[in-house]
């Protein structure tokens, strides 16, 4: 390759972040050409007005400050599917393990970080720029992903959650992660209390749609979870490349807290709007697989990162979806409520099948729940 900040090791592109600074010009793989390079070379100042959902009245059991925090979510979900919740009861401690503990993650040698990378079709291990998935447009970012898990063991007299994550790094990177300064329970603990914190959204979700209130809770309960450190470098051409391009996650529902950086923006009201980071607060947003559960009632948020040309910006991002074998449909009641025609706008489907879609058809974009509808009955899918 001709540029220093990428090299080509068995066919594929290594992004090599330590090089970057030195690039003067951005290696054409990163560039995003064609629908939104206009609208992403334009200077985005305005700010998406969000609503902020508080939590305390929930975890008071206060039922008008429950309907209050359901209102405003049904607002904002069948808006764009987006929100951030505040008083969440997540330690702000750990929080700022979970962000300090990214430094030793993305500062392991390159060689290092290779050890665990994913491949085509993986969903846990390092990323450099998606580049075992694409050869062009692609992200501006690496990734460390990790999955967390519920498992019935002993025939069903032992449920729990697994410490996939604490499991994953000790078994991959042992030695290497503890001499960079990782602690493991970091991110077991995170986790742990990212589901939790599902569960109340989850809860909150089925209130604002007028269906039975433990509905989605029981749903997701035993549910599987990915969780993904983010990175994106300083780049010296931001308005060439994106961190992460224009999509929808398919995936249930998305926590994500970022720091005071900034770069993520929402598609509302017919126009990117950038999102106020707040170090107090979880961003909330929508995904596919849980606008199939809403009948199509709520939306799968449209969103995407831009980068920063003398800043680093990372994240943290914890997705929740059902366990494999559960039928991903709305519920009943909720069809029956429908106004005008009563009938499913979805047909059923499994969260494996579409996350196949996805990692080895698709490209996620705003498209990709029918996109999916149209590959299903051709994939010869069990």
């Amino acid at each position: 390759m001709s540029s220093s900040c990428i090299m080509s090791s068995n066919e594929s592109i290594v992004f090599d972040p330590s090089m970057i600074q030195n690039q003067p010009k951005l290696p054409k793989e990163f560039i995003w050409a064609g629908f939104d390079s206009m609208q992403q070379q334009e200077n985005n100042n305005d700010m998406l007005n969000e609503p902020l959902v508080d939590l305390e009245g929930f975890f008071k059991g206060d039922e008008e400050a429950i309907k209050h925090a359901a209102e405003l979510i049904n607002k904002a979900c069948l808006t764009h599917g987006f929100f951030q919740v505040t008083n969440h009861r997540v330690d702000s401690s750990l929080i700022g393990a979970a962000h300090d503990q990214m430094d030793g993650l993305f500062k392991l040698p390159l060689d290092k970080k290779l050890r665990v990378q994913r491949n085509k079709g993986e969903m846990w291990g390092y990323s450099g720029a998606h580049a075992h998935r694409f050869s062009k447009q692609l992200p501006w970012k690496e990734t460390f992903s990790f999955g967390y898990n519920y498992v019935d063991d002993q025939g069903g007299l032992m449920n729990s959650y697994k410490p996939i994550v604490f499991d994953y790094i000790k078994s991959s990177l042992g030695e290497d992660f503890e001499y960079a300064g990782i602690r493991r329970w970091v991110y077991q603990r995170y986790c742990e209390a990212m589901k939790d914190l599902s569960l109340v959204i989850f809860e909150l979700l089925a209130i604002s749609l007028g269906i039975e209130r433990q509905y989605f809770r029981k749903f997701f309960e035993d549910g599987t979870s990915l969780f993904r450190c983010n990175s994106y470098p300083p780049c010296n051409e931001p308005s060439l490349t994106f961190g992460t391009g224009p999509h929808c996650d398919p995936t249930s529902l998305t926590i994500l807290h970022q720091d005071q950086v900034g770069g993520l923006e929402v598609f509302a009201h017919n126009k990117w709007q950038a999102v106020r980071p707040r170090q107090d607060a979880f961003v909330i947003n929508i995904g596919d697989t849980f606008m199939a559960m809403s009948n199509g009632r709520y939306k799968s948020c449209l969103h995407r990162a831009v980068v920063n040309k003398k800043k680093e910006r990372k994240s943290l991002v914890f997705f929740v979806n059902p366990k494999e074998d559960k039928i991903v449909r709305a519920p009943q009641d909720l069809i029956d409520r429908e106004e005008g025609t009563k009938s499913r706008k979805y047909p059923d489907f499994k969260w494996p099948h579409l996350m196949e879609f996805t990692q080895f058809h698709y490209r996620a974009d705003v498209t990709t729940l029918q996109s999916f509808f149209q590959w299903l009955p051709s994939s010869n899918l069990p």
